[in-house]
Parts: C-alpha cells; sequence; structure tokens
C-alpha cells in the first residue's frame, strides 16, 4: 500500500508515524499525483500540535502532514481538462503530502517548468506563494522602502526576492547571525529582539513604507512602531495582533495563476526558493524537528523517491 507519514493524535513528536493508506481517488475538479517532493512548513508540526486557523475543521486522525507539493499526474478527475496523466505538477494538496500520493485542486496546481527541479516545486505553494501574495496586496510603488519583519525563513527570504524583483528597497530583520544572508538578498540588515525599531530606523532614516511581518507577538508590536500609515501593515504570522494594530492578514489567492507567476520566477532565475536541506521520506521525522526547533534558512524539503508509479 502507498506510504503516508501521519499524525495519529494532537500533541508531539511521538503522536507522529508512518502508515499504510489507501490510494487515493480525486474527485471532480482534482487531480491525484505521484509525489516527487513536499515542502516542510512551520505550519505542519503547529498543526500536529492542536493549532487550527480561523474556520479550520476538527482534525480526523490519522492526519497527512503537508501543505504543499510536487509531482507527476497519475489521474484525473471528472471534468479537468487542463491536466493529463504524465504532466509534472506542483500545488496545495487536499489531504496533506508526506505521502506516495496526493490530490490536487486542478484550480490551485500548475505545471512544473521544465528548468525548475522538483524540491524548488515544492517549495512554491505555501512559502514563495504567501510571498507573492503578500507583496500584491501592499502594491508598493517602485522606488519603496519594505520592511520584512522575519526575512530569513521560507516566506520571507521569498518575500524579500519578489520585492527586490519590483524595484522595492528592502530592509530585513534577523538574528545577527543571518546578516551575511540577509544581505545576499539585497535586503538591508536590521538586527532582531529588544531595541529593534531603533535600528530599523537607523537602516531606513527616509522611513519605511510599509511592513511584511512574518513573526507575530510582541515582534510584530515592535516592528509597527516604524510604520505610520497602518493600512500598509500586513502579516502572515499572526491574525490577532496586525488586526488590532490596524493592520491585515496576508490575504492568500491559493490559484494557479500565482503559481505560475512564482515558478516563472524561478524559471528566470528571479527568485530562488533556498532549499537548504532535503530529506529522504525516511527522515520525515528529522525533517520535521529541523523545521519545528527554528533557526531555519530557507527551505527543508522532502524527496519521496519511492514514489508511486504513474
Amino acid at each position: 500500500m502507498p506510504r503516508a507519514y501521519v499524525f495519529t493524535r494532537n500533541g508531539g513528536p511521538e503522536a507522529e508515524a508512518f502508515a499504510d493508506v489507501p490510494r487515493p481517488v480525486p474527485g471532480p475538479g482534482q487531480v491525484l499525483i505521484a509525489v516527487r517532493a513536499t515542502g516542510v512548513n512551520p505550519a505542519d508540526w503547529k498543526r500536529r500540535a492542536g493549532l487550527r486557523g480561523p474556520g479550520e475543521p476538527e482534525p480526523r486522525f490519522p492526519v497527512v502532514f503537508g501543505r504543499e507539493a510536487a509531482g507527476v499526474v497519475a489521474e484525473v478527475g471528472e471534468g479537468v481538462s487542463g491536466f493529463a496523466v504524465g504532466d509534472e505538477v506542483f500545488g496545495h494538496p487536499v489531504g496533506g503530502s508526506y505521502a506516495d500520493y496526493a490530490v490536487l485542486p486542478a484550480d490551485g496546481a500548475a505545471r512544473k517548468p521544465a528548468g525548475v527541479s522538483w524540491a524548488a516545486a515544492a517549495t512554491l505553494p505555501v512559502a514563495a506563494a504567501t510571498a507573492y501574495d503578500g507583496i500584491v496586496q501592499l502594491a508598493l510603488p517602485e522606488g519603496a522602502t519594505l520592511l520584512v519583519n522575519g526575512i530569513g525563513g521560507g516566506v520571507g527570504t521569498a518575500a524579500a526576492q519578489i520585492a527586490r524583483h519590483r524595484g522595492l528597497r528592502v530592509v530585513g530583520t534577523a538574528s545577527a547571525g543571518k546578516k551575511d544572508f540577509v544581505e545576499s538578498l539585497g535586503a538591508v540588515h536590521a538586527e532582531s529582539g529588544p531595541g529593534v525599531a531603533d535600528r530599523i530606523r537607523a537602516a531606513a532614516p527616509d522611513g519605511v513604507d510599509a511592513v511584511f511581518d512574518l513573526v507575530g507577538g510582541e515582534s510584530l508590536r515592535e516592528v509597527a512602531e516604524v510604520l505610520t500609515d497602518r493600512s500598509r501593515l500586513i502579516s502572515g504570522a499572526d491574525r490577532a495582533v496586525v488586526a488590532e494594530l490596524g493592520g491585515a492578514a496576508v490575504l492568500r489567492e491559493r490559484t494557479s495563476a500565482v503559481l505560475e507567476a512564482v515558478a516563472a520566477l524561478v524559471a528566470e532565475g528571479a527568485l530562488d526558493p533556498y532549499v537548504t536541506a532535503t530529506f529522504p521520506f525516511a527522515e520525515a521525522d528529522k525533517a520535521l524537528r529541523a523545521v519545528e526547533e527554528g533557526h531555519t534558512r530557507g527551505k527543508i524539503v522532502l524527496e519521496i523517491d519511492g514514489a508511486g508509479p504513474v
């Protein structure tokens, strides 16, 4: 039977396990893919821990980890005309992606460009697409200054590159140890931690036009101090605090058009997903621990080398 990495209850790493699962069947408007790679995200372990987004239902255990995947179309559901068996695609899974097979909604999937690796494609639906959605939402003019709070993670790394590609000046908060990495993105580094607002003002003496927060909590409260127009404050990490401060959550599109746009940026060399580590499927637990323990740079990917046949 196909394999999947699941959590059997809410809790810590002890709730994780490999399981044999039935091969999924795509419904109307869906495609089934043989997974080749899947991105590993903080949302994966947070969901296991019992944290749920607004309106997200109670889990039905076992729950398959994973919210982004790349693979080969193995079966096409009723009403799907844009994809065929054998197509190389990536997108947002329905029901998890740490598995040999995953189901994608056709309107939330896109073809993988030939020059984009499986690992790179598997990182785009969550991090790069969130970054893209946020930059589009802010709609800053060329030459404006954007602060990315928490620039060193997957979303922040993508946001910096997309912003720079659009002609924006970028300031990014990160730990002192990430200074060289932040500057390699074409951004100005501001060390995170107490007093960060003063360091941001020093890094951007002409002011900050918008803030893209990826940390939340007290860090979000402090960086918001540098912004006079709170309508230019968005967060991909803390809906409650950003609303309290007069800003908004990142509005996610989750469409094929957005996926095509970020894949095109990768293909042309304007966006590097920064896949900093890959793990074989058998080491799914180690990949999750690397993300759960924090301080990673860029993205971590699981490679499903033994994915099922098309």
